[in-house]
């Protein structure tokens, strides 16, 4: 169990569509490649945290997020015409609960303005919404005020300690879809040759090819020391459905795992400098990393890694590792 953390989520013209369709959705940047602070926060959402809604300058509903975040395209009911497979972003996946009376946070603020946090506030001190705002952390003497003005509902569960972790498994389903996407697209491809094919579609799971070139510059799990080949997976560090065909048989885009640690790689939870020392997510739950051979106290190190490796980590320190980089800012 962990404590509940508070967001407040600007949908504006998404509302009904992330409400309806139980999730939220940004880009990974800004259109001009910059980081957003606003996008980096869907990284550290967590299953079981509180969720506010703010839509047309009212709070009409309230979340649970049922999920971390993971990559998925831009959603359907955005406008494109079928999902966008080029346009990637974060999507976590929330159980949203309507509202009745059209809560007007401006009509508060009396209250509610002391509370505001200093940095990265939703709102203005007049109470009207800060436009480039999606998603942002509430502190908690802000969040338990706001909820006790809402609903009783919202209230009790904003004063709870923490909240059973119910995962939802969309995001495995819907990251199957979006590879089996790319697998038919190098399938149909009439640019590459049918053995490559074959390499680059079993590369997915970390066999073949890949595997054999990531053995020529890894021969353990990084993290437990491991080094009986039936015991160790491939993993790419650029995932295979972010990577271009040449990035998913470089053995530089790859470690040596043993399962459990793979996974933790693989979902962002941990992560690695350049130097080797072991980065651990804030939303990991850090007893079951202990349980599973990841030393969460203190510092680890797993070996530096060769400048080849270094570029394949530093992608997915910044776009896989469920860590906001709004938390090194400033």
């Amino acid at each position: 169990m962990r404590r509940v953390r508070y967001w407040w989520v600007n949908q504006r013209k998404t509302f009904r569509h992330e409400v309806d369709g139980g999730y939220l959705w940004s880009p990974k940047r800004k259109s001009d490649g910059s980081v957003n602070p606003f996008y980096e926060f869907m990284r550290e959402v967590s299953p079981g945290d509180l969720v506010f809604s703010y839509a047309n300058a009212a709070i009409p509903a309230y979340g649970i997020a049922r999920s971390f975040a993971y990559e998925a395209p831009k959603p359907e009911a955005f406008g494109a015409a079928g999902r966008n497979w080029d346009d990637i972003g974060w999507r976590v996946d929330v159980s949203f609960e309507r509202l009745s009376g059209g809560f007007r946070p401006k009509h508060w603020m009396e209250v509610l303005g002391p509370l505001l946090p200093a940095r990265y506030s939703p709102l203005r001190p007049d109470g009207t919404g800060m436009q480039p705002v999606y998603l942002t952390e509430l502190p908690r003497p802000f969040a338990l005020q706001l909820a006790d003005l809402l609903d009783t509902r919202v209230a009790a569960f904003a004063r709870s300690e923490a909240h059973a972790e119910s995962m939802d498994e969309t995001a495995a389903d819907d990251q199957v879809l979006w590879e089996e996407h790319l697998r038919e697209e190098i399938a149909r491809s009439s640019h590459v040759s049918e053995t490559d094919k074959t390499s680059l579609i079993v590369a997915r799971r970390g066999q073949g090819r890949f595997r054999a070139n990531v053995q020529m510059y890894e021969s353990s799990c990084r993290v437990t020391g491991v080094s009986r080949p039936e015991h160790l997976r491939a993993s790419h560090c650029k995932p295979w459905r972010d990577a271009t065909n040449d990035e998913r048989l470089d053995g530089h885009n790859g470690l040596l795992l043993t399962p459990s640690i793979d996974h933790l790689f693989d979902r962002g939870f941990i992560s690695f400098d350049d130097g080797g020392r072991l980065l651990v997510s804030p939303v990991a739950h850090a007893p079951s990393l202990e349980r599973m051979g990841v030393p969460v106290t203190g510092r680890f190190d797993a070996g530096s890694f060769d400048p080849p490796q270094r570029p394949y980590l530093e992608y997915h320190r910044d776009l896989v590792f469920l860590s906001s980089r709004t938390r090194h800012a400033g």
